[in-house]
């Protein structure tokens, strides 16, 4: 069948299931290029009149059922937002919207089984670009040419131009970030994918977000069993096939053993504090430093799990750091104090210790960042932060230069240390003092390069710091959903898509590493048989704890029920959902991917948006819409002439019993 080629010089691409990602990624790119020529917004695509990505989302929707459609469509989102760091005219931003709108269009008309192969499908380890000549995109397949001003150019491209030959912008003409970015998908599935891209968008939709919410539930698992012939594989849990042991990775059972470590970990923490030991190393001491170790060790094997932009992706990333760090100068300081016998070197330990506080206090209560409103201040938090930081720039350049010209105009009376705190205790609130030495510092030049400074700072920085900091938190606060279902969504993943079949909950991760000598006379697969059997010995009370919970709570229905288990509504809480609407699905539908028709979609999505889902390809879905509109009117047509017979009924039943005294008399 030939291409289609549209009014505004797309062209829709031929996609067959059997091609490989690269190409696949090419013949989108390619189409999204040309449809999206100016500037806009992720719900431009949905409300606008003029709707160019219909098309390529009718013919998805209906002819293509590749598995890794969506992973590329992610990919792509975070290419289309590298090169909008390059021109930053907003074209390459609304094309990495445009991906993750055709995502959501895509993923709303599959099954669940094809949501599960289609989200949660690892990428091949080749799937990323391969070394190509400069002149051409390692994954897309055409050149990435310079443009001298493309917000101007955008509009006026040749509807003829070949595809091959299709533009992007970037500052240098160079590929090397495209392939650098590429890289970072090796092996992730489509949801990884878009947590590592910032797809707030895409993850914040509630047909994925009820995806993110069965794998916190334990409703989808990756493993099946714990054996040595076991592999990877998102499914659907089946209590009685499935191997308990099993349950140990689900993220809700991962997050409550992670807080009873670090329970543990504090009540050591401040035992330690309390002892402070200078001369001998006490049993609490050396309880600490089995915990530092194996949370180091469990960082490190996440690290290795995950890579680089996912792991770094998660909001606490940097308070995990925090702890190993602080805990390790405290041992290294330790180690010196005890060695020269040393008491000064000792103190300056248990204060390095002391300020774990500031890190494994906060780690803690990380279990709040899954409610929906502590989960939508971090990320203000964390925006505002950065702001302050790069406003803090101005504020030192300014201080830095009033700090040299005061320093020398009060050489005789102040030193630079003293000079330094005067000026920092001016700036934040002490005028007074300021005006207090200012002819001592000069009596001429003193007063007025005071007033002059006092003035810059707490009338003039501190006002626009804080209007920077109130406008930050509006623009956080306006996408405050997006941003927690997207901290929501990179846990749930970050805990549950380890490619590690035998998971060591800290501090029994530390037992493992006994093992390692023994990879000198055993083979990998007896190696591996040992540790499952280590770990079925080592988390038998964990796994215990779990099917008491699950029969406690009976979260685990009847293997004879015909539904998904699915029990989490769209958008809840891991805790509890704001509905108490359970989601039923045919096994059927499990096993065997559907045709894309009205009659396979989920009812809630079918419902979700009438106007922007009237136009999908498939014919059924028109008039299934109208069915139901048909059916609402015959049952308010039924209901008001049910009204008008009660009414009737009740007027005749008055007129009789009024009649009966009447005939009587």
């Amino acid at each position: 069948m030939p291409a289609k080629v549209l009014g505004s010089g797309a062209v829709l691409p031929q996609i067959h299931g059997t091609e490989s990602i690269d190409e696949l990624a090419r013949k989108v790119a390619t189409y999204i290029v040309r449809a999206v020529r100016r500037p806009a917004a992720f719900e431009d695509f949905r409300h606008s009149q003029d709707k160019p990505l219909k098309p390529l989302c009718k013919y998805l929707t209906r002819s293509v059922t590749h598995t890794e459609l969506v992973a590329v469509l992610m990919a792509l989102k975070g290419h289309f937002e590298a090169l909008e760091l390059d021109e930053a005219d907003g074209i390459n931003a609304a094309r990495g919207l445009a991906c993750e709108y055709v995502a959501v269009r895509y993923t709303s008309h599959l099954t669940d089984r094809q949501l599960i192969d289609c989200l949660l499908t690892d990428t091949p380890e080749t799937a990323a670009a391969s070394a190509t000549p400069r002149e051409s995109s390692p994954l897309l397949g055409y050149e990435r040419q310079r443009r001298p001003n493309s917000a101007l150019t955008a509009n006026h491209e040749s509807a003829s131009e070949s595809p091959a030959r299709a533009t992007f912008a970037c500052s240098d003409g160079s590929p090397s970030d495209s392939s650098d970015l590429f890289a970072q998908t090796r092996g992730l599935n489509a949801l990884e994918i878009a947590a590592v891209f910032g797809a707030k968008k895409f993850l914040g939709d509630k047909v994925i977000q009820r995806i993110i919410t069965a794998i916190w539930d334990g409703d989808i698992i990756f493993w099946s069993s714990l054996s040595s012939d076991a592999t990877k594989r998102a499914q659907v849990y089946k209590p009685p096939a499935e191997d308990p042991f099993c349950r140990l990775r689900v993220p809700k059972y991962l997050k409550a053993f992670e807080v009873l470590f670090f329970l543990f970990f504090l009540a050591i923490y401040y035992a330690v504090l309390v002892q402070r030991s200078f001369d001998s190393v006490t049993a609490a001491e050396v309880l600490l430093y089995i915990w530092v170790a194996s949370f180091a060790y469990q960082e490190l094997g996440e690290y290795l799990d995950a890579g680089t932009a996912f792991y770094l992706s998660d909001f606490w990333t940097l308070w995990d750091l925090g702890i190993v760090l602080t805990a390790a100068a405290f041992l290294l300081c330790r180690i010196v104090g005890l060695s020269h016998h040393s008491a000064q070197i000792t103190a300056v330990s248990f204060d390095i210790l002391a300020m774990e506080a500031l890190f494994l206090v906060p780690r803690l209560f990380s279990l709040l960042s899954l409610h929906p409103y502590f989960g939508m201040l971090l990320p203000c938090l964390r925006d505002m932060t950065k702001d302050f930081l790069k406003f803090l720039s101005l504020v030192i350049i300014l201080y830095l230069g009033f700090l040299t010209t005061f320093s020398l105009l009060g050489r005789d009376h102040f030193t630079f240390r003293q000079m330094s705190w005067i000026l920092i205790k001016v700036f934040f609130g002490s005028s007074y003092l300021g005006f207090d030495v200012a002819s001592e510092i000069s009596p001429v030049l003193g007063p007025p390069l005071m007033f002059v400074f006092i003035c810059m700072t707490n009338i003039l920085l501190i006002t626009s710091l804080i209007s920077l900091l109130s406008n930050t938190l509006t623009k956080v606060i306006e996408h405050a959903a997006d941003e927690y279902k997207f901290v929501y969504s990179v846990y749930v993943l970050e805990a549950s898509t380890s490619n590690r079949l035998t998971y060591f909950l800290p501090p029994l991760n530390l037992i493992p590493l006994a093992l390692r000598p023994m990879r000198l006379v055993l083979s990998a697969g007896k190696l591996r048989d040992v540790r499952i059997v280590l770990l079925r010995v080592c988390h038998l009370p964990h796994v215990v704890a779990i099917q008491l919970y699950e029969k406690f709570r009976g979260q685990i229905r009847d293997p004879q029920s015909d539904s998904l288990p699915f029990n989490a509504p769209v958008g809840a809480t891991p805790e509890r959902g704001y509905h108490q609407k359970r989601y039923s699905r045919s096994k059927n539908r499990l096993s065997t991917p559907q045709p894309l028709a009205a009659e396979n979609l989920k009812p809630d999505v079918l419902l979700r948006d009438e106007q922007d889902m009237a136009w999908s390809n498939d014919e059924t879905l028109p008039d299934a819409i109208e069915a139901i509109r048909a059916l609402e009117a015959t049952v308010a047509r039924l209901a008001r002439q049910v009204e008008i017979m009660t009414a009737a009924n009740t007027a005749t039943k008055a007129g009789q019993t009024a009649a009966a005294p009447a005939a009587t008399a």
